[in-house]
């Protein structure tokens, strides 16, 4: 799962498609390799998103197996490595994506901002894609600017030779689904892009905040969520 910029709802789509496999009997595990602005939260610190996934996949991992490179600061994982005078580990994202990989019959990993936020001086989130070998379900807003970035998005990914297994259209606010641009996007997208185009699916303050299973079939519906999963399995 990767998406066109941060705030897209990457991790309510995510977490509700976890919810709605694990609905489905489906042995679903999830994993966020790398996390930046981290809360407190008693004398540690945590990451919600990864919180979100575990929860809504059922999934008893540790946290640290889920995400095994997080840093404090809300910034571009490079920046932020940077920052704390470390390095994005690609061996330890590696190694913990293998023993998830073993665990579960389908495993959903979100990375982080959009698919060329920087990793380190040289890899990209597209790049660890296209080293786990993964295809990429995009998350893009419904509204204005979704055909710019989506198009810019896919470019990138394929250039780098990960397969687009969807597109998925959030509402990033009330109304975003029903204007006018939320109504042509998804007709334009669909005549530009050889790839299965859902949504949009319609914006819900409550949902984003504890997505669920049937949320998501609800706006999806559950014969596009099939295939879609059909599709991303093909690799």
């Amino acid at each position: 799962m990767t998406g066109t910029d941060t705030g897209v709802g990457k991790t309510a789509i995510a977490a509700a498609l976890a919810a709605w496999c694990r609905a489905q009997g489906l042995d679903v595990g999830v994993m966020k390799p790398i996390a930046t602005g981290l809360r407190r939260a008693g004398r540690g610190w945590i990451n919600d998103d990864a919180r979100r996934l575990r929860a809504a996949s059922g999934s008893r991992a540790a946290e640290a197996l889920i995400t095994p490179v997080a840093f404090r600061e809300p910034l571009a994982p490079a920046v932020a490595a940077q920052r704390a005078g470390r390095r994005v580990s690609m061996r330890a994202i590696l190694a913990a994506y293998h023993v998830l990989q073993r665990r579960h019959r389908l495993l959903i990993v979100e990375g982080i901002g959009g698919a060329l936020v920087p990793l380190n001086d040289r890899d990209t989130v597209a790049d660890l894609a296209r080293r786990l070998r993964l295809p990429a379900i995009i998350v893009s807003r419904a509204g204005l600017g979704a055909i710019n970035h989506t198009l810019l998005s896919v470019e990138a990914l394929r250039r780098r030779r990960v397969r687009i297994a969807g597109i998925i259209l959030n509402a990033e606010s009330q109304g975003a689904a029903a204007s006018l641009a939320g109504r042509t996007n998804p007709v334009a997208l669909r005549r530009l892009l050889r790839v299965p185009i859902l949504g949009p699916v319609p914006f819900s303050p409550r949902q984003a905040a504890r997505p669920d299973a049937a949320w998501l079939e609800q706006s999806l519906g559950r014969d596009a969520l099939r295939r879609l999963l059909s599709g991303a399995a093909e690799d």
